[in-house]
């Protein structure tokens, strides 16, 4: 019973990381490519990196949506079935 409950919370753990890393890393290549061109450009300008970051994150989720969506369902149709499982 309580090596069950730690898989899921590793599961739960993975699936967290599963699901925040796309956009997590596209943030993170975008905001070092924006980085280097304002560093070899000199052009300082905030919203320069700020927009193109959004607009990355924003189609890297819409892209990986069908996707996050099976993992997160998958998820918690094993949730549902073990109920039974930990009410004993």
């Amino acid at each position: 019973m309580e090596s069950e409950l730690i898989k899921l919370g590793i599961e739960t753990f993975k699936l967290a990381l599963y699901l925040g890393l796309p956009a997590l890393m596209t943030g993170m290549i975008l905001g070092l490519a924006v980085s280097i061109f304002q560093a070899t450009t000199q052009i300082n300008e905030m919203t320069l990196s700020f927009i193109p970051k959004i607009i990355g994150v924003v189609v890297v989720m819409i892209v990986t949506m069908p996707w996050m969506l099976n993992l997160t369902i998958e998820f918690s149709e094993r949730i549902f079935n073990y109920i039974p499982k930990f009410v004993q």
